[in-house]
């Protein structure tokens, strides 16, 4: 192998191949990075065989070839180097890399050991663009579980409907739930996917210049796939059956309260201050026309906030976990929120005031008086 290149080509990409190395790992091979010179591009993929990262980039090659090397130490060295040209050179079991006043040697593993990332693309069964990732995607993956303890529930369910997708996730606590999804249909006729939130959210974290991301399924080897422009993720569905979400979700309400996020993202975290020692416990209480977020930790004190609000229906009280808010509020771009209950044991339901298409649902905590 004998390759030039330029060096912030690979060294982007770094951050997010590194998210598929892990250092727990039994087979030391996953370690490493697999590099590949061949017909002008360079092509760099790392693995711990739940996720895969494949990514490539235009380079100068000489002599074809294909190695591993290790992952971490190649790129802590790679990141420091700066900018510029540099240059791969395969001489026997050592790879060399120069830049124009640096240079090191790295020892390499047979790329034989590597596990093969992708055995079949698969089939194409939809597209989606880069803004509709960042901006329906982004409002439901934080609400998938990150207990492997129950499988199902650390997926992002995409849910096929009459008009086109649904994408769901829920932790038992919580649930998003965005209906109508601006994913366009593929080839491939298919029903209800469950793909792993960690997939999603290291889809989230690759930069790319790609505007247009296509998704495909292997049947045989069960993976889903992404393909950006020069990076393809790729991950393994989740088997299972989930739960009947549908079942949960209010039907209707007693009380309707509008409010502005970030007036309502500054009361929560200053009350969460004083709900540290007590479960995280927010209270909620609806009046005429405000919402009072409040906390209370006997050994600490006490503090509340107001929020201005539009209200219909009676006053009433809730109790959720702060971290659960937080989590939403911090999802969501929309300004224009809207709060929906039937009573302090039912499930809490925000939405985006205008937008019929979304639902956050918080599971309330019972406190004592």
């Amino acid at each position: 192998m004998k390759a030039t290149f330029l060096i912030e080509n690979l060294s982007g990409k770094l951050v997010f191949l590194n998210h598929a190395i892990s250092s727990r790992n039994q087979l030391p091979i996953l370690s490493n990075f697999l590099i590949e010179a061949k017909k002008g591009k360079i092509t760099v993929s790392a693995t711990d065989l739940e996720i895969a990262f494949v990514s490539t980039f235009s380079a100068s090659v000489e002599e074809e070839g294909v190695v591993t090397i290790p992952a971490k130490t190649f790129s802590d060295f790679l990141l420091n180097i700066g900018e510029g040209k540099a240059t791969f050179n395969l001489k026997g079991n050592n790879l060399e890399v120069k830049s124009q006043k640096i240079e090191a040697v790295f020892q390499t593993v047979p790329a034989d050991d590597f596990p093969k990332i992708i055995d079949e693309q698969g089939e194409q069964i939809a597209a989606l663009s880069r803004s509709v990732l960042e901006k329906e995607f982004q409002k439901v993956v934080f609400s998938a579980s990150q207990d492997g303890g129950r499988p199902a529930l650390s997926g992002v369910l995409i849910k096929k409907e009459k008009d086109g997708f649904s994408l769901v996730a829920t932790d038992g606590y919580r649930l998003s739930l965005k209906t109508n999804a601006s994913i366009s249909k593929g080839k491939m006729d298919i029903e209800d996917v469950l793909v792993p939130a960690r997939v999603i959210r290291e889809l989230l974290t690759i930069k790319d210049d790609s505007e247009n991301i296509e998704i495909f399924i292997s049947k045989k080897t069960n993976q889903i796939l992404f393909h950006l422009s020069e990076t393809i993720l790729i991950g393994r569905l989740i088997e299972g059956t989930y739960p009947p979400f549908e079942k949960i979700i209010p039907t209707q309400s007693a009380v309707k309260a509008e409010f502005d996020r970030k007036q309502m993202q500054n009361a929560v975290k200053i009350c969460s201050v004083f709900a540290r020692d007590t479960a995280n416990i927010i209270r909620f209480k609806i009046e005429k026309n405000k919402i009072i977020v409040s906390a209370n930790t006997p050994s600490v004190g006490e503090n509340s906030a107001e929020v201005e609000a539009v209200v219909s229906g009676g006053e009433n009280e809730i109790a959720f976990n702060a971290r659960y808010l937080l989590d939403f509020l911090s999802n969501i771009e929309e300004e224009d929120l809207t709060f929906e209950m039937t009573g302090p044991l039912s499930p809490g339901v925000f939405k985006i005031k205008g937008d019929s298409t979304f639902l956050h649902l918080i599971m309330p905590i019972r406190v004592q008086e």
